[in-house]
Formats: C-alpha cells, structure tokens, sequence
C-alpha cells in the first residue's frame, strides 16, 4: 500500500502542490485536516475533510496531481462551508465556475491546470486576508494542543462561535481537529522510526 509522494508550494500562498506515484494496488487515505482540488482519470475533484480512512484502489504507477488548500481556503475560494463537504468527493464545477481551457489544461498538463485554477479562483473570489490568517491561527492552535477555551480566549471570541467558525473552516469541531493533528503527529513519529511505547 505504499506510495512515493512529493510535494512543492503551490502558486498562491498557502497552497501546496502535490504528486502521489502508486507502487501498489491499493492508497490508504487517512485524515489529515486539510482538503485537496485532486486531477482525476476524468474530471477534477475536490476532496472534503475526512473523518475515517479511504482505500483507493489504484493501478501501479499511476499518478495523482493534487493541490492542498491552506486552512479556510476552501471555504473562502468555494464559497461552501467544509462541514458541507466532509467525507465527500464532489466534481469541482459542481462546487464552483471552472472556465473549460482550464479543465481541459489539467488533463494535459496537471501541474500547470491545477496552477491556473488556483489563481483563477483567487482572482474570481478576492479572499478576506484575515479570515485566512485567522483560520491558519485557529488550525496552528489546535495542532500544538491548546484546549477549546484557551484557543477561543486568545483569539477574542466565544467557546460556541469558536465551534461554528472551526465546523466551517475545517469540517470539524475544534476538538475533533485537535485529535486529527495528533493522530498525524503520531504517524509521523512512527514514519521516522521513533517508538511510540
């Protein structure tokens, strides 16, 4: 189940452009508290949270391009609240107004037509900066283990309004996001060798 992965930043800040290779017949997906605009066989897709664990089945040596969107970028390009989204895979111009050439342009050349949708939905939705800066707080905060209340003090709001704005930003209550970041946290140290009893 193994795959070779890489990965570089993406052409709007925030974003990361990624390349998954399968060396296998099957890809675990696990969940990781981000959401990707992802080329696929026959259309581009945008992967919601995950909750659970995917097994894709894939054919050896067969490539996947992605590109992972920064915490609150999703809602913030979109339009669509991540709590809409979790566990879903849904066309991407089902979600939003993609123009065609740039469709057409991620089938030939993933990289450069997932680069131009990017910029394209930028241009077109003009972000709130800090909405984003916010939303990049409030997923640091959660990752480095701070507790509800002290995430929603430090940021000036109500422990209630903290859980609607993390449900649609990340898909997740504040609590669940916190328990993803340590979940990935374990599973890198395991990665690397070091010991987890």
């Amino acid at each position: 189940m193994m795959s070779e992965y890489s990965s570089e930043l993406g052409p709007i800040p925030g974003t990361i452009l990624w390349r998954v290779t399968a060396t296998g017949t099957e890809h675990r997906v696990l969940p990781d508290a981000v959401m990707d605009i992802i080329v696929n066989d026959d259309a581009l897709v945008f992967a919601g949270p995950d909750t659970t664990a995917d097994l894709m089945t894939v054919t050896p040596g067969a490539v996947t391009w992605g590109l992972r969107l920064s915490p609150g970028m999703a809602l913030a390009l979109l339009g669509v609240a991540a709590d809409e989204l979790v566990n879903q895979r849904v066309r991407l111009t089902d979600l939003v107004g993609v123009p065609s050439s740039s469709i057409d342009a991620a089938h030939v050349n993933p990289r450069a037509g997932l680069e131009q949708i990017a910029r394209d939905l930028w241009q077109r939705s003009e972000p709130d900066v800090r909405q984003l800066r916010l939303a990049q707080s409030l997923d640091q905060a959660a990752h480095m283990g701070f507790g509800v209340r002290q995430i929603a003090d430090h940021h000036g709001m109500s422990e209630r309004t903290l859980r609607r704005l993390s449900h649609q930003l990340f898909g997740y209550g504040p609590k669940a996001l916190m328990a993803i970041h340590r979940f990935q946290r374990a599973l890198d140290l395991a990665r690397s060798g070091v010991s987890l009893g």
